[in-house]
């Protein structure tokens, strides 16, 4: 069995359902936690393989979201796995549907563009129209590693498509009882309304949105060609604020061209330099419910173990070991 220094890979998620998806994609599970974590660190592991890389999956505590609980994890990681060197993060977020054809069960990579990380820090009061929106901090880029693979994935999805659907599909059919909550929901749940159409504390049947078709952004389907699962690749802005306003979604993804918003990463990337993967389970907007977090989690995950497929298992010991990229900094 590894011992600790033998992990390379830290991948951290943050609910249940992200948690769930990461196990699924495990080829291998490693039984013995316990001999490898510190005696002080809080986390909960599974160990195990995804192709030929040793990978520890962490989840934050319950009731844990944001960025000063993303960090801790990633802090007590490293010190049980001093040998990490390509991070992770990976699960749910809101999508960005004005300008890219985003859509639930999507998937949003980080991609850095012009020396920049591909996440950016932001902080914000409240999610009510109107408020000022202000960038705090520009994150460190993941490793040279993962952003060469990130690209290999890139190009060859385009010349070739991909099978996150279909691998699904088999997941599924071995495990049915996941069925209801990691299936795809039916795409008549998928719906985008305009960004005017906002409310609070209540429901979208309570407020009248999904009974006025009026209230609904009307979208092509997907052609097969197409294919149901697109790969975006961009921006991702991460706080400690959700975001539930169409308005100052807009607003804010035009400044900064957003295709996501998320809750953690901006806590890990100074810390736990890391690849951010997220699989759209709304669109940031006051509609949203649970049905698509499940699909998305998992789609989020297929993608991250495809990526490392595409990173042979020389590449991560040509990084440094993040716990000294730390201390250097």
């Amino acid at each position: 069995m590894p011992g600790s220094s033998d992990y390379t890979v830290g991948w951290i998620c943050a609910l249940p359902c992200e948690y769930v998806a990461a196990r699924l994609c495990l080829d291998e599970k490693h039984s013995d936690v316990s001999a490898n974590a510190s005696e002080t660190d809080n986390n909960n592991y599974i160990l195990g393989r995804i192709g030929k890389h040793n990978v520890v999956i962490a989840v934050l505590p319950k009731g844990g979201h944001g960025t000063t609980s993303a960090t801790a994890v990633a802090r007590d990681m490293l010190h049980s796995f001093p040998n990490i060197r390509i991070g992770l993060m990976v699960g749910i977020g809101g999508g960005v549907p004005t300008k890219h054809d985003i859509r639930l069960g999507d998937v949003v990579v980080s991609a850095p563009q012009n020396g920049k990380s591909g996440v950016f820090q932001y902080d914000f009061g409240k999610t009510i129209q109107n408020e000022a929106f202000v960038y705090t901090s520009i994150l460190d880029q993941p490793p040279v590693a993962l952003r060469t693979a990130i690209s290999k994935l890139k190009g060859d999805y385009e010349l070739e498509g991909h099978t996150i659907e279909e691998t699904i599909n088999v997941i599924l059919s071995k495990n049915p009882r996941l069925q209801q909550k990691y299936g795809r929901p039916s795409s008549l749940t998928d719906q985008l309304f305009k960004p005017h159409l906002t409310h609070d504390s209540i429901c979208c049947r309570e407020g009248g949105c999904v009974s006025n078709y009026n209230n609904i952004v009307t979208r092509a389907e997907r052609t097969q060609l197409e294919g149901a699962i697109k790969i975006h690749y961009g921006t991702i802005a991460s706080g400690n604020q959700l975001i539930k306003d169409a308005l100052i979604r807009d607003k804010l993804s035009g400044e900064k061209d957003i295709l996501c918003f998320e809750m953690e990463a901006a806590g890990l990337m100074n810390h736990f330099p890391c690849a951010v993967i997220r699989g759209i389970c709304d669109y940031s907007d006051s509609h949203k419910n649970d049905q698509w977090q499940g699909y998305a989690a998992l789609t989020a995950a297929l993608y991250a173990k495809d990526l490392l497929s595409h990173l042979s298992p020389r590449e991560p010991n040509l990084e440094k070991r993040m716990v000294d990229i730390l201390a250097d900094g």
